[in-house]
């Protein structure tokens, strides 16, 4: 009986400690850890994907939306927590290892904000709950296993366009998989994008290698040609907004009449402003993330390679906005655009990496 009250005793002041961590622990340590900058960069995902479906933004969109930053912020929580004993060493300032936060409560977090995303991407239909369900089982195997393996960076890329397709396949709802189908190029868009700047930032900690940001940069100027070119006469319009077909105008269920964009439909917009529109985006894409890498190439420290993956990371909100305008969807690919000032102001006050 003693032993089994001292057993007691020994766990209620450990549970005690982790109370009293977590009560010391301030916003802006909870902000550090789930890097709340780089939430900017989510809802561009869910929105590219309903303009590469061909359907308004609706309910379902928004659901998607909130899933995604649901579990973005999981796979944050849970990438500190699992890299704990290595931030200990290369990063000691972080939240976890320097004590600010207990692990358990990161851990907490995590389970949480999964949970909590899953179950709105159901209320989005079988289908969303289906995607969303592969993309928290793969942000789970990145951080647990894969992110220190050869397959890591394709794991983070697979996350991201598993992403836009979750807003693609939630838009357009139960039954209508061929148009979510139509979402599958910017979804390999994003992916490459996220797998270059995941392979950059494999050395952020100690830098030393030209490689990873030079092959970024090719992959950066590649995607900014091709989101920002000339498309055919002959292309499928599509998007969330203006340019979208009759089709998409009419829907297939009642949401698509209950948008959550209350905006009066407009005609589709002549061609020039349209392509000045994606080329703007797609320059203003590259430049956010070439000025860094080409510092990182020229000089890969850590420092100027941290910020490479930064720069990366910042301009996946350009790049969003070229893929939405691109369907031609340009109130959403406008909307996407204006977050991005957001995302600067807050990363010079919280890191993204």
């Amino acid at each position: 009986m003693e032993a089994r009250a001292g057993h007691e005793s020994a766990a209620g002041a450990a549970a005690d400690a982790v109370v009293g961590s977590v009560a010391r622990s301030t916003a802006r340590d909870w902000a550090e850890l789930l890097r709340l900058p780089a939430l900017f960069t989510v809802p561009g995902d869910a929105l590219a994907g309903a303009a590469a479906a061909g359907v308004r933004p609706n309910r379902r969109t928004l659901l998607a939306l909130t899933s995604s930053l649901c579990l973005y912020e999981a796979g944050m929580a849970l990438n500190d927590w699992a890299d704990r004993a290595h931030d200990a060493i290369e990063r000691p300032e972080r939240p976890l290892p320097s004590g600010r936060i207990p692990p358990p409560a990161a851990l907490t977090a995590a389970t949480v904000l999964t949970a909590t995303g899953l179950a709105l991407a159901s209320r989005a239909g079988r289908p969303a709950l289906a995607v969303a369900g592969t993309l928290a089982g793969t942000v789970w195997a990145y951080d647990l296993g894969l992110k220190h393996t050869p397959a890591g960076p394709a794991a983070m890329a697979t996350a991201r366009g598993l992403d836009l397709l979750l807003g693609a396949t939630a838009t357009a709802g139960p039954g209508d998989s061929a148009r979510a189908r139509h979402a599958l190029p910017s979804a390999g868009a994003l992916a490459a994008h996220t797998l270059a700047v995941t392979v950059v930032s494999r050395r952020e900690a100690e830098g030393g290698s030209s490689a990873a940001p030079l092959a970024a940069l090719a992959v950066t100027t590649a995607l900014g040609r091709i989101v920002g070119g000339r498309q055919g006469s002959g292309s499928r319009p599509t998007g969330g907004g203006a340019g979208v077909t009759d089709e998409a105008r009419a829907g297939t269920s009642a949401d698509a009449r209950t948008s959550t964009d209350a905006a009066p439909r407009t005609r589709t917009p002549s061609h020039a402003p349209s392509q000045a529109l994606r080329a703007a985006l797609a320059l203003a894409y590259v430049a956010t993330a070439a000025k860094p890498l080409f510092h990182a190439v020229l000089n890969p420290s850590p420092p100027l390679t941290q910020r490479a993956v930064g720069g990366g990371i910042r301009a996946m909100i350009p790049l969003q906005a070229a893929l939405a305008a691109r369907a031609g969807a340009m109130g959403t690919a406008l909307f996407t655009a204006a977050l991005a000032p957001a995302a600067r102001k807050f990363a010079r006050k919280v890191s993204v990496t």
